[in-house]
């Protein structure tokens, strides 16, 4: 998907042994290092933000609302205006999706960009990617990616209602690439495609990437995320708050 690895020989030398476990099970062991035996049901994180969109370079606020079911969102405060995303399901579970911008109008997200798991709580996105009778879970091996070793895996969503060539689309549309930190397990970064409104084959690579990981309430919390698309940083996210179990319901999540 995003093509960021970084690989020479003397990397590889360097390289962690890969883990002599099931993918499910790597997946397992890094949702531990994350939460240990606590349980997170919703997070709320708030912090500045810059945003870059071609000749735009601006600095904000943003607050960033996940719920364990996997949806998310985002609400920026920018001298240009006011900007928010959000990613939910409706009452029968499928998943629904806007974004508005500073003249407020709303604006749905096509359903082929909603069918992966990803959020940008990578906790909820792993969690999510551990349901074996929903997703397929690959161990593709030890690489070195943004300087690191990582532990990369392949999470695609299982259709087995659709027929085959539908289903095979459908599962290309859900892969998303997970790379855990070879040492701590901690997710490092998260990379899955998006696609244009009219063109569900055409993939635009998007990449999540985390750090800054801070203990909160015993948990390991990404303070610092990052996205590309196509390579290129678009947004800059830094929290300085955090804060879990509040309460969010899935309408505080959703369209407002």
């Amino acid at each position: 998907m995003s093509s960021f690895s970084l690989i020479s020989l003397p990397g590889i030398a360097q390289q962690a042994s890969p883990p002599a476990v099931s993918a499910p099970a790597l997946l397992q062991r890094s949702l531990a290092a994350q939460v240990g035996n606590t349980q997170i049901s919703d997070v709320t994180l708030t912090g500045t933000a810059r945003r870059i969109a071609g000749s735009d370079d601006e600095s904000g606020t943003v607050t960033l609302k996940a719920l364990s079911s996997g949806a998310t969102r985002l609400d920026f405060n920018f001298p240009s205006g006011l900007y928010s995303e959000f990613k939910s399901f409706d009452s029968s579970g499928v998943p629904v999706g806007g974004w508005s911008g500073p003249d407020g109008t709303s604006h749905s997200m096509v359903s082929h960009n909603l069918l992966n798991a990803c959020g940008w709580f990578p906790l909820f996105t792993l969690a999510s990617s551990s349901n074996t009778q929903d997703f397929a879970v690959s161990f593709l091996g030890t690489e070195t990616r943004n300087g690191a070793s990582v532990f990369h895996l392949a999470v695609v969503r299982q259709f087995p209602l659709l027929d085959a060539d539908v289903a095979l689309v459908a599962q290309h549309l859900s892969e998303v690439d997970i790379f855990l930190d070879s040492t701590t397990l901690l997710p490092s970064s998260i990379t899955y495609n998006i696609h244009p409104d009219n063109d569900a084959r055409f993939d635009i690579p998007v990449e999540l990437q985390f750090s800054d990981y801070r203990t909160v309430g015993g948990s390991q919390i990404p303070f610092h995320v990052q996205k590309f698309i196509n390579n290129t940083v678009i947004l800059d996210l830094q929290f300085q708050n955090a804060a879990m179990n509040t309460g969010i319901t899935a309408a505080q999540v959703g369209a407002q």
